[in-house]
């Protein structure tokens, strides 16, 4: 089953400590030009620092796409990388306080979206829907602003070219599912994509590809004495396997117990009382006030990442719980029902449904996405996203500063339904300059912190809410490796790293798509995504969020380079393992600003729904609505949809046409 990061009770950590770096990996100066050219081109410039011989180099520069024309074979800083952002944060610095001014560009649309994510993009399309079911309603114009240089949001595509391959992976948002069912608006836009998601046992091939690999985790000398590779977790006897871990001998005595002992934590308490108890205290604090175990054993923990990135310290029990951590096996707890959504997971990532729909607005742009068979296969022609003339335009590397309704609808968000031009909407370009368009209503489809700097109009009541919550910082690094060759050695194709740098490394699930091909075997080429997670143990869950955020925005590609190398070295070393002779590629998926904020029962107000910040801050204003993840306040693709759902249908209401 393919897992969403936030969601597993075994992923993502990052202890907040760094394992420092030998002079075994000097610093490579060469990152100025790196975030817009493309692997192929790259590996055919560097020297011997990072590749063993200039043949592997040569292998690797086939013909691979021009980065200048096409966003995805970028390496470097992706994700939120530098120059996508920063007016942003002077939008929320005051910089564009009051009046702003801008080059008129005259044109008008019926709908202007803010945001080329996932819930945007199911916006535009929702929209078109409800006003001619046949794909688009006569005169409907629709524009759709993004700050990126690429649409998706953080369903991002990282393309590398190998070998006369092509070999994709996820740089955000990993798989459709959830822990709860999809909606129906969720499920019927997947099906008009294409997407059947019951059928991943249909294209995965990793259990014959990866044979004889696991799960396993590596303990670093920093911090356990020594760097040591322990293959077979959650297979081997957890006595066996600890026994092979760097532990002292009461912290391997302490963990066989939580793992193994089917005990009653907290006796005397009706399972109803449990759960509430567990609601009430962290993880951290179950495990050391009741379980018992000490501050050696805890260190197995460190920076593990449970749903949302909750720590250990943050993470309620009962969440704890709800994600298969260990400790509750032997006790009786009251829970809600569970009902998975069903799970796929496209090599891509959901970019894959990003590009589908991509395809439904904009035919010319992709036109051989037709479904799910197709779509991972299919090239994109950039040049086509914005076209004059054209009823849906996707315009990119283009950030929005200012959302505005003329006159007295600014003060009472009342506008009359004869009003045409009811909005204006004001975009930074990539040359500095400032355009303005008008529309008849406005979807923002984009993160709720920066609304109340973009829409100042809002009521202060609804700018507040929108700014409770602090988004997830979230970096999935996509490492090319030359082959498995090490991993399967090791027996590992998952490793969880206490006090890593990266908390995480997954080998990428080997899933063939219509006419793409994934690996075939350990001698092929194959990428590991690092997932790292910065936090600072101690703080509340959304300090820590804060820290995390600031730690990723001041740390150049440089940094991370030189901590993927040293980490997979000492990782993957011991079974023959060479950084420079096995690493392609690198492209570090920086998401500062990452995943919507879910609530938990610790850190935030037990308040009913309709009181809850996201439910405040979404109400429409005008002909201006409020789309996204955050809205929902879930990380999840089928929150993003139905909340562009939501936001269309109250856009409707406001225009008069329902």
């Amino acid at each position: 089953m393919a897992k969403d990061p936030n969601s597993d009770s075994f992923l993502n950590n990052s202890g907040g400590e760094k394992t420092p770096l030998s002079s075994a990996f000097p610093a490579i100066a060469r990152r100025d030009f790196l975030g817009g050219v493309s692997a192929g081109t790259i590996l055919g410039l560097i020297g011997t620092d990072v590749m063993a011989t200039p043949a592997i180099a040569a292998q690797v520069a086939t013909a691979a796409p021009d980065a200048a024309d096409y966003p995805p074979v970028r390496t470097g800083l992706r994700g939120q990388y530098p120059g996508s952002f920063e007016v942003a944060h002077d939008v929320r610095d005051g910089d564009f306080a009051g009046p702003v001014s801008a080059t008129d560009t005259g044109e008008h649309y019926d709908l202007v979206v803010v945001g080329a994510g996932i819930s945007g993009l199911s916006a535009a399309h929702f929209w078109r829907r409800a006003l001619d079911g046949n794909g688009g309603g006569p005169g409907q114009r629709i524009l759709i602003l993004d700050n990126h240089d690429d649409f998706g949001g953080h369903a991002k595509r990282n393309e590398f070219h190998v070998e006369g391959r092509t070999i994709v992976t996820y740089g955000g948002t990993m798989s459709i599912e959830t822990p709860f069912p999809y909606s129906y608006t969720a499920k019927g836009l997947l099906a008009e994509l294409g997407i059947d998601p019951t059928t991943q046992a249909k294209y995965d091939k990793s259990a014959t590809v990866f044979a004889g690999m696991g799960a396993g985790v590596f303990f670093d000398k920093a911090h356990f004495g020594v760097d040591k590779m322990v293959p077979g977790f959650g297979k081997r006897p957890y006595a066996e396997f600890f026994a092979d871990a760097p532990l002292s001998p009461v912290a391997r005595a302490d963990l066989i117990r939580l793992f193994t002992e089917k005990r009653d934590w907290l006796p005397g308490l009706t399972p109803e009382a449990r759960a509430d108890a567990l609601k009430k205290i962290s993880y951290q604090d179950f495990l050391v006030k009741h379980v018992g175990i000490g501050p050696d054993a805890l260190k197995f923990f460190a920076g593990h990442g449970y749903r949302n990135n909750m720590r250990v310290d943050t993470c309620p029990a009962w969440v704890a719980m709800r994600n298969h951590a260990p400790g509750f096996s032997g006790m009786e707890i009251a829970e809600a029902i569970e009902a998975e959504s069903a799970n796929f997971h496209f090599p891509d990532g959901n970019a894959s449904v990003a590009r589908l729909l991509v395809n439904r607005l904009v035919p010319d742009a992709i036109p051989d996405a037709r479904d799910m068979d197709s779509v991972v296969a299919a090239r994109a022609d950039y040049s086509k996203l914005d076209v004059a003339g054209r009823p849906v335009r996707i315009r990119l590397s283009s950030i929005v500063v200012r959302v505005e309704h003329p006159g007295d609808a600014a003060r009472t968000g009342m506008v009359p339904t004869t009003v045409e031009k009811a909005v204006r909407i004001v975009y930074a370009k990539p040359d500095g300059t400032r355009a303005s368009v008008s529309a008849a209503g406005v979807v923002l489809a984009c993160f709720n912190n920066i609304i109340p700097f973009m829409v100042p109009e809002l009521p202060a009541p609804q700018r507040e809410a929108l700014r409770y919550a602090s988004k997830v910082p979230m970096q999935y690094t996509s490492v090319l490796l030359r082959n498995a060759h090490a991993l399967h050695a090791l027996g590992v194709r998952s490793v969880q790293s206490p006090f890593g740098y990266h908390g995480t490394l997954l080998l990428d699930q080997a899933i063939s798509v219509g006419g793409y091909a994934a690996p075939a075997s350990i001698d092929d080429p194959v990428v590991v995504k690092l997932i790292r997670n910065p936090n600072a143990p101690g703080l509340s869950r959304k300090d820590q969020n804060r820290a995390g955020r600031g730690d990723m925005l001041a740390t150049p590609f440089a940094t991370s380079e030189r901590e993927v190398r040293a980490q997979l070295q000492a990782m993957l070393g011991s079974a023959g393992f060479d950084h420079k002779r096995d690493i392609l590629a690198i492209t570090v998926n920086r998401w500062p600003h990452g995943y919507a904020y879910t609530y938990d029962t610790l850190g935030d107000p037990d308040v009913p729904e309709r009181d809850r910040p996201h439910v405040i801050g979404r109400q429409p204003w005008g002909r201006i609505t409020i789309a996204n993840a955050d809205s929902a306040a879930q990380a999840f693709t089928n929150a993003a949809i139905d909340m562009g759902h939501r936001a269309v249908g109250e856009l409707l209401v406001a225009r008069g046409l329902t």
